[in-house]
């Protein structure tokens, strides 16, 4: 054939061969890129992930079988410790005495807070339960000019760390020793305060337990 009768090249062909060769640019940059991340320890994905939270491993509940109110006998009572953060109600039997004296309230508060102090059993701390309240911890009947229902323990309550007086609060304030209203003094003539369980004091039980009411003044 001469170069005057020489058929034209398609310009589809060409075009063609145009796209192949810039494809093939792309796959082999992106390759490139990929053993570049590789190497220097980048993990490669194609759009961003928002996985959450970490789920919490911790169940925060004791199973039916392990309840403490079935390995001794009690008094079946609920208190408050802490788990994954936050407070969490647990079932124990309290030793109760069932003739009460003059004033009942005490005696049930003392064995709520003689639980408080106790060591979680084995099976509380498999669930993720611990508590923050150390003892000794007493508590003695209101002073003269206390407000109705005052409970007073051997230390001031503002001298305990934030968790273990969420802890009692809240399991006092669920339990017949009080109406639901939370008073407490310390010692001497440490002035009582009127605390409340709140949701807050539950999910965040290191935070300032809130007062319900000003200090209310103590008389001799």
């Amino acid at each position: 054939m001469t170069p005057g009768n020489r058929t034209p090249r398609s310009r589809t062909g060409r075009s063609r061969k145009g796209r192949a060769a810039v494809g093939l640019a792309r796959i082999a940059g992106l390759v490139t890129l990929a053993v570049c991340a590789a190497a220097c320890g980048i993990r490669t994905t194609s759009v961003p992930v928002d996985a959450g939270a970490a789920p919490s491993r911790v169940p925060c509940e004791v199973s039916r079988k392990d309840v403490i109110t079935q390995a001794r006998p009690g008094v079946p009572v609920q208190i408050y410790l802490v788990c994954a953060s936050g407070l969490a109600p647990v079932e124990r039997a309290a030793r109760i005495p069932e003739e009460k004296a003059l004033d009942g309230r005490i005696q049930i508060a003392q064995a709520l807070l003689d639980e408080l102090q106790a060591e979680p059993s084995a099976a509380e701390r498999q669930a993720g339960f611990s508590t923050s309240v150390r003892g000794p911890l007493i508590l003695s009947s209101p002073r003269k000019g206390d407000p109705p229902g005052t409970l007073r323990l051997s230390r001031p309550p503002e001298d305990l760390p934030a968790a273990a007086l969420a802890q009692i609060v809240c399991t006092f304030a669920e339990s017949e020793a009080t109406d639901g209203k939370v008073t407490l003094g310390g010692p001497g003539d440490y002035a009582p305060h009127v605390y409340g369980c709140t949701q807050e004091a539950k999910s965040r039980p290191d935070s300032a337990v809130p007062t319900l009411s000003p200090i209310h003044p103590s008389s001799s």
